[in-house]
């Protein structure tokens, strides 16, 4: 079996730490018990490109579990455990190309690899396998029956790839689905950037200024766990929707480059390019702290800060210092990427779970409905996910009412009136 990762000697470590996940993912593991049995996905090879942590080793798990055979690489340089990748390797045999800190050539060369196994499903986090597979592996998309897509990035990617018509095959776009968006992307994502920026710094959050640029889901959970430990939180966004919003649940809205000025804290979390750029820089205060939860790393322009540095260095784990022309020092953290993976283990597993249950039934899914459909994007089935919230539910003891006869008639009715 072909691998690349950094140390197999870690396997032990790692599935201890899988195990530990294991416990706060119900959902997912009932399903995997019934792929035990069924193997829906018998025969089926899945490409992942998926942030290789302990919540997506139970993930390749149930696939595997149901007959998939899989091929896993990093979706973020800076976002592989390589415990966790030791194990999927040692105890499971599952053909992981990934290493934490890797660089562009070898994230690539790992995308590669996957690529290589001729995966009959795709599985992203950000779009980069689908876009890698349609540039450079053309001759290999008729063999590819289906996909998921993990994020808002990713899903934003594939929707122009299909409205341009060059999306060879359907994509299930898992980040939409309500047990998705409405736990991971808000619960999740809040809880592991406040922990990964205050494991990078330890600085305190209470009563600072804390900036977040974007106010989507993602945006949302950061607002509110920084206003959970104190902050005053400021909103910029260019969409007015979501600007009214984020005024009407207590935030200050206004621009970035007016935010710049006074932000102590700065979190982007929009899904687009050069969101603080070299003038936002430049305007910050002495001491200013900038990181991303965003995709990629390219919501910040570093490479536009490196144009009005005088000089940078390393000041703590995962803290670089940048002494500007103006003399204010700025701290970007994590190189600019997704700092709750880079600094911290990213979201913990009991949200996840739900995510990663639409991955594994949006496999299933897929296997069984391929032919039906276009090449296009599709959301998550509400009968996926209205069953991984009852599931969800199930694992948490907790009961909800059903609708009587009578009821379900007035709903569906127009006769009845008031």
């Amino acid at each position: 079996m072909e691998y690349h990762i950094k140390d197999l000697e870690l396997a032990e470590k790692g599935r201890l730490r899988i195990e530990w996940a294991n416990k706060s993912m119900p959902v997912l593991n009932m399903i995997k018990e019934r792929f035990l049995k069924e193997k829906p996905l018998k025969d089926i090879v899945i490409g992942a490109c998926l942030h290789v942590t302990t919540e997506t080793a139970s993930l390749v798990q149930t696939l595997k579990a149901g007959g998939a055979s899989v091929y896993l690489c990093a979706s973020n340089p800076l976002s592989t455990q390589d415990d966790v990748a030791a194990s999927l390797v040692k105890h499971d045999s599952i053909p992981v190309f990934a290493i934490r800190g890797e660089d562009r050539d070898t994230y690539y060369s790992h995308l590669k690899a996957v690529i290589d196994a001729e995966p009959q499903i795709t599985m992203d986090d950000g779009a980069d396998l689908v876009s890698t597979l349609h540039t450079e592996r053309k001759e290999l998309l008729e063999k590819v029956i289906g996909g998921t897509e993990e994020t808002t990035t990713g899903v934003i990617r594939l929707r122009a790839m299909a409205q341009d018509g060059v999306l060879h095959y359907p994509i299930i776009a898992v980040n939409d689905a309500d047990t998705k968006h409405l736990f991971d992307n808000r619960y999740g994502t809040g809880q592991s950037t406040l922990d990964g920026i205050i494991r990078a710094t330890n600085r305190l959050v209470a009563g600072s200024i804390f900036v977040v640029c974007g106010y989507g889901w993602c945006g949302k959970g950061v607002a509110m766990r920084a206003k959970g430990h104190g902050a005053r939180v400021i909103v910029t966004e260019v969409d007015p929707l979501k600007a009214l919003e984020a005024v009407m649940d207590g935030y200050e809205v206004m621009p970035i480059a007016e935010a710049a000025k006074i932000g102590d804290f700065f979190c982007t979390v929009t899904g687009d390019i050069h969101v603080i750029g070299k003038e936002h820089f430049l305007a910050m205060k002495d001491g200013a702290i900038v990181s991303n939860s965003g995709h990629f790393n390219v919501e910040l322009d570093l490479e536009a800060l490196e144009t009005v540095t005088k000089s940078k260095r390393t000041i703590r784990d995962f803290v670089e210092e940048y002494t500007l022309v103006n003399e204010r020092r700025v701290y970007i953290l994590g190189e600019g990427r997704l700092i709750n993976l880079a600094a911290a283990e990213g979201h913990p597993s009991s949200v996840m779970d739900m995510s990663f249950a639409n991955q594994a039934l949006c496999s299933e899914y897929m296997v069984m409905h391929a032919n039906e459909l276009e090449n296009t994007v599709y959301g998550v089935p509400k009968e996926i996910d209205k069953e991984i919230a009852r599931l969800k539910l199930e694992s948490m003891k907790i009961s909800i009412d059903t609708l009587t006869p009578e009821q379900e008639k007035y709903l569906s009715s127009w006769e009845m009136g008031t």
